[in-house]
């Protein structure tokens, strides 16, 4: 029973990194913006944010620092593809480039430093419960951050004016300008916001998840959030259980190896992305139902008057 609730409280920490950042992606998406640049924005969040904390010993200081870096080249990826009318492809492939190379050459100094301990944040009392305990109410607080940010974004994204706003320019961004909407800020801010997200992620990953740096340690979940957003039919519930799915898979394999079972390492490393692969390629087997639910507008520039 142990090694199941293990398993659980590792699917939803992995899963965390992947859900935040896929929801951050959600947002840009559900304003017509692609951004292929989640990997490098994770990549300098978290090198961001783990020397904030190696710095200031304050792992709060350090989310804020890879939220902050995270905003910033997402600014810069909206400023180039919303005002400048670049492909959106190929600058979110640029972005994601100069975010790998950047973090490195950043972090050549911080590949021996080490983080300060870690606070236990179980929850008192129900910490305790057997089975339940150790799988649900053991764990960051961040976890359970990704759980109340699914929910308020589904309240903001179906609830709210705001909400409607940014899914009609998403939809239709020469019916929004004929409205009177600003369409082009509209979708900075939810590029920014997206950015910050990944960035939040990226810290995360870093500073709690695998407390460490290392050279490329995203290791690819940057486009594994990407993918889930398509995997989800850019719904913020399908998001979360897809990041949890994807996390529980990557993690299984190394379940399987602490009970005895003989699973090869190169089996391990590729798990996480064959998933993605193989749920992708059994739900484009039905092209409609994804065009049905893809905001129309998406990757597609927008050209105010014409």
């Amino acid at each position: 029973m142990d090694s199941y609730a293990l398993l659980i409280g590792s699917a939803l920490s992995a899963g965390t990194v992947l859900a935040i950042a896929a929801l951050g992606l959600l947002i840009n998406e559900k304003a017509g913006i692609v951004n292929l640049g989640a990997e490098g924005m994770m990549l300098c969040a978290a090198i961001a944010g783990f020397a904030t904390v190696v710095v200031t010993h304050n792992p709060w200081l350090g989310f804020l620092a890879g939220m902050a870096a995270g905003a910033v080249l997402a600014a810069i990826f909206g400023v180039l593809v919303i005002w400048l009318n670049t492909n959106q492809y190929a600058t979110g492939l640029a972005l994601s480039l100069f975010g790998v190379g950047f973090s490195a050459f950043v972090g050549i100094n911080f590949v021996q430093a080490k983080l300060p301990e870690s606070v236990s944040y179980a929850l008192p009392v129900l910490a305790d419960i057997p089975l339940a305990g150790p799988a649900f109410f053991r764990h960051h607080p961040m976890v359970y951050f990704a759980v109340a940010l699914t929910l308020g974004l589904i309240w903001f994204l179906y609830r709210t004016r705001a909400g409607l706003v940014l899914r009609s320019v998403g939809e239709s961004p020469e019916s929004s300008h004929a409205l009177g909407y600003p369409v082009r800020r509209i979708r900075f801010m939810a590029v920014v916001a997206g950015g910050a997200l990944c960035g939040l992620s990226g810290a995360y990953l870093s500073t709690v998840y695998t407390p460490l740096w290392v050279e490329g340690m995203v290791a690819g979940r940057g486009w594994i959030a990407l993918a889930l957003t398509t995997f989800a039919t850019w719904r913020p519930v399908r998001v979360l259980l897809g990041a949890y799915l994807f996390g529980g898979v990557s993690m299984l394999g190394f379940h399987l190896q602490s009970t005895g079972v003989n699973v090869p390492s190169q089996f391990l490393s590729m798990l996480q992305y064959i998933a993605p692969i193989v749920v992708l390629a059994l739900i484009s087997r039905n092209p409609a139902f994804i065009r049905i639910n893809m905001p129309a507008s998406i990757g597609k520039p927008f050209y105010p008057g014409s």
